[in-house]
């Protein structure tokens, strides 16, 4: 993962995790269950 790819996730996750602030969706808990399912994903690859 090149430089330019880590940042542009963590632009993206930061403004949906400030749109789910300002408009109280609860997506954080979905993108938090989601990023636990690729953690396990990627933990078979190992």
């Amino acid at each position: 993962m090149t430089n330019r790819i880590a940042l542009g996730i963590v632009i993206i996750l930061g403004a949906v995790l400030a749109l789910d602030y300002v408009l109280g969706l609860g997506i954080s808990i979905f993108i938090a269950r989601r990023f636990l399912d690729l953690i396990q994903a990627l933990a078979v690859w190992r």
